[in-house]
């Protein structure tokens, strides 16, 4: 779910000039915006400039990036977008400056099959997390199946997408989460049952799987996040104590009483594999297989196989 950078004071300052200074004037080519964009988010050290000033200015644009490369009559301002300069420049500022993430600045995030409505109410969707979608999909027809700690609902949603037939459940601690879950739910017409919990406080033990992507960041990580999750990203949804797994050994102690729960699976962090492996053993699944992301870190812990 998450990388750790350091943050660069210096870079940050440099965007800024560059977010300042590299407006493009009013019917220039869309090309330049897009060069001075890339330089302002190049210095203040985002990890994808040249994805980020094509999606952004995509977005400001109502166009598409294919078409930002291949139309070189496009412009920006003029009589046809007036406002677009100004806000372009605001969004190159509040990448470059603020940096926030570009998901939350366009309101969207493509998540497996789906696009979903993103806001500071819940964490970005990321690629890793697919997996815990993917160990869904092997279960049997019909199972019940829930999302602890689902935030926009993008596990639950995608895994009702693909298997129409399981019965799915999107449970949070957060209401606003919620909200933004439930909106995204009716806005795709998929049928997903929400739940405001904590953990498993009070959720019916109907269960066959929980899936769950939960806080797992260790306090003393906080300085290493980058500025896009540390100053946007909700933290509560990040945060689990001094070694980061407070709330997966709460999560599985709960789980050790639920004999219905078959399948487990769960987002860890960097090097957590190992000490969740164990936990997920003494919760009492006799097999637990790891998936890994495409960095090749532990990131999917499935635990499967109760002892009886």
């Amino acid at each position: 779910m998450l990388r750790s950078v350091s943050s660069d004071g210096a870079a940050a300052r440099s965007g800024s000039r560059a977010a300042q200074g590299g407006g493009a004037p009013v019917g220039s080519p869309a090309r330049e915006a897009l060069e001075g964009a890339f330089t302002a988010f190049t210095a203040a050290g985002c990890e994808t400039p040249r994805l980020d000033a094509e999606v952004l200015l995509a977005h400001v644009l109502g166009t598409t990036r294919e078409r930002l490369l291949t139309d070189r009559e496009l412009t920006i301002g003029g009589p046809a977008n007036p406002t677009a300069v100004r806000a372009f420049q605001d969004v190159v500022r509040r990448r470059s400056i603020e940096r926030e993430p570009v998901a939350y600045i366009v309101g969207r995030r493509g998540f497996r099959h789906l696009e979903l409505a993103v806001d500071r109410r819940a964490l970005v969707p990321r690629p890793e997390t697919e997996l815990l979608v993917e160990a869904g999909l092997v279960l049997e027809h019909g199972a019940r199946v829930l999302d602890l700690g689902t935030g926009s609902g993008a596990v639950a949603l995608a895994l009702k997408q693909e298997r129409p037939d399981l019965l799915v459940a999107g449970s949070d601690l957060d209401e606003a989460a919620l909200e933004l879950a439930r909106a995204n739910g009716g806005a795709l017409g998929l049928q997903v049952r929400w739940l405001h919990a904590d953990l498993l406080a009070g959720v019916a033990d109907e269960f066959d799987a929980i899936l769950c992507n939960p806080p797992y960041v260790a306090e003393p990580e906080r300085a290493r996040l980058a500025p896009e999750i540390l100053r946007h990203e909700p933290a509560r949804a990040l945060f689990a104590g001094p070694d980061g797994l407070a709330v997966i050994r709460a999560l599985l102690a709960q789980v050790a009483e639920r004999e219905r729960v078959r399948l487990v699976a769960l987002e860890v962090g960097a090097g957590q594999a190992p000490a969740v492996r164990g936990l997920i053993r003494d919760a009492g699944f006799e097999m637990v297989r790891t998936e890994r992301d495409l960095a090749g870190i532990e990131r999917v812990l499935v635990g499967e196989g109760r002892r009886r």
